[in-house]
């Protein structure tokens, strides 16, 4: 992860106090460690799920006591309101208090559903496969149906239910007094300023649209473009999705992530990515969408239409979008009796929404099924035009610190015979793009590899992946390219020169041609020249 963020922290606890170690083998026939109770603490909380549902505390205060180990999972970016809304959805659904399971969905798979939400890592393998050892024993076995009965019962520490009023009131107490401080209380101001300006613009933008929408729609005549029309109207009236937001809820929100965003602020000036913001039409790009699909999808899924058109033109926030949105983009990325316009289209409106900071929660959405991420892996035989769209989405990405991050991410699932991550299907994109015989995929190539290089995180997260850029890198350079993509792959090849000291510096030797090839094309080439130099022997 980049330098900046909040660090996470699994506690590790051994519920037994050390007595599996001396009687696993004696009644399992298998030396335990422990028998693993584990928690979540960032943002200076610790955060767990039991019996009650998930539960908050003071890091180290349960009647555990202090954990027997720790383990530092990396670093998130996200915000703190962000991620409390995520456990709302939680708490609500897959980790409600009637979910809990203690063998088959307990505080182990809460804390590995957190850390990879937050930092795209799993927790280590031996606490989460610790139930199937011991159930695949015959003690195990014999002791299955008394612990699935005695399941709801078994409770660590209660804590503070998270859904419970008080922690809600503890909660609203802390950001009121936070809130009073003088420093808070002049950005607040300068916030309202920011928000009355937002809100006339929005109002203008909103008759122009609703201006275009009515006009598009007593054009069209098909029934699904006219649910389109419908569906948008009735979310414009009523809020998306029945959510109404106060406007000083969006002042606080802005309020708390001002110093995030000076931090990515910061970053950017440092070294900034190269993402495309004035590519795409979204209005023209909405509109060939509904024509393309018209009648030609379920009429019910023309809702999801209308989301998008909210999230993008209306800029009502990712909330605006369902749970069956990405659902709706998978089956028009896979469907093959849709013509590829139509997954060109949609590409190009989510490469314009990367842009958009909350994009981020829309992605999380797909850390199960991996819509986005499988398409992407197919990559190499997509045409031409869905090729530049996909490119688009990712360079686009980079904008924001936990998207790119998203991209990163080295948690593996199975594709076919295959394993595949987010970091794998990233590089195949970037390496394709870059040695493509097509000049606009090259660029966005060279953009894609640049911003890769760029990026602040872990060196492990390149170890698979840096001699494979590297290489592409190489042999693109063979292609002649100008000023400014030589500059972007050579700035490229000497940070990955200083993640892999030996294999890169040996590639660039061996293969060529030779960075000092390049000297004289400008000033800020011979500098990345020279970075490389000090790392060839």
């Amino acid at each position: 992860m980049g330098e900046a963020g909040e660090e996470v922290v699994l506690y590790v606890y051994d519920l037994t106090g050390g007595m599996a170690k001396s009687l696993g083998q004696s009644l399992l026939q298998k030396n335990i460690e422990g028998i693993w109770h584990t928690s979540i603490i960032v943002f200076g909380k610790e955060y767990f799920f039991g019996s009650n549902g998930i539960s908050v505390c003071d890091p180290g205060t349960t009647a555990l006591g202090n954990p027997l180990r720790t383990h530092s999972l990396g670093k998130t970016c996200l915000p703190e309101d962000v991620f409390q809304e995520y456990l709302r959805g939680l708490e609500q659904d897959t980790f409600s208090a009637d979910k809990y399971n203690l063998l088959r969905h307990n505080c182990n798979n809460f804390s590995n559903e957190i850390s990879q939400f937050l930092c795209g890592n799993c927790i280590p393998g031996y606490i989460l496969d610790l139930p199937n050892e011991i159930l695949n024993t015959p003690f195990g076995q014999q002791l299955a149906p008394i612990l699935e009965l005695f399941s709801n019962s078994i409770g660590i520490h209660p804590g503070v239910r998270r859904s419970g009023s008080d922690f809600e009131s503890l909660n609203n107490d802390i950001d009121s007094a936070r809130k009073q401080s003088a420093l808070l209380e002049e950005k607040r101001n300068k916030l309202n300023e920011k928000l009355e300006k937002r809100e006339k613009r929005k109002k203008k933008k909103k008759d122009k649209n609703k201006h275009l929408s009515d006009q598009f729609c007593n054009e069209s005549e098909p029934s699904s473009s006219r649910k389109y029309c419908d569906n948008r109207k009735k979310m414009s009236e009523n809020g998306t999705n029945g959510v109404n937001v106060p406007a000083t809820a969006i002042v606080e929100n802005d309020a708390d992530d001002l110093e995030r965003k000076e931090l990515e602020l910061k970053r950017k000036e440092r070294d900034p990515p190269i993402v495309f913001p004035d590519t795409i039409n979204v209005q023209n790009e909405l509109e060939r969408l509904v024509g393309l699909i018209d009648g030609r999808i379920n009429p019910d899924d023309m809702q999801y239409v209308a989301e998008l058109d909210q999230y993008m033109l209306e800029n009502e926030g990712s909330w605006a979008l369902g749970e069956g949105f990405l659902s709706f983009v998978g089956k028009l990325l896979n469907d093959d009796q849709l013509v590829s316009e139509v997954r060109e289209t949609i590409l190009n409106i989510l490469a314009a929404g990367a842009l958009k900071d909350d994009i981020i929660l829309v992605l999380h959405q797909d850390r199960r099924e991996h819509i986005l991420m499988n398409y992407a892996n197919g990559f190499d035989k997509l045409p031409l035009l869905e090729q530049l769209a996909l490119t688009l989405f990712m360079c686009n990405l980079f904008e924001n610190s936990s998207t790119s991050e998203w991209l990163l991410y080295i948690s593996e699932w199975q594709l076919g015979s295959s394993l595949v991550s987010n970091i794998r299907v990233t590089t195949k994109v970037a390496v394709n793009s870059l040695l493509s015989e097509d000049k606009v995929l090259q660029d966005r190539g060279t953009a894609l590899v640049h911003n890769l290089a760029c990026k602040e995180v872990k060196t492990v997260v390149f170890d698979d992946v840096v001699v494979e850029l590297a290489m592409a890198v190489l042999q693109y350079f063979n292609s002649k390219p100008n000023e400014e993509n030589s500059f972007r792959c050579m700035k490229s090849l000497a940070r990955f020169c200083q993640i892999s000291r030996q294999d890169v510096p040996q590639l660039v030797q061996m293969i060529g041609p030779p960075p000092s090839a390049f000297k004289g094309i400008s000033n800020r080439i011979d500098e990345q020249i020279a970075e490389i130099q000090n790392y060839l022997r």
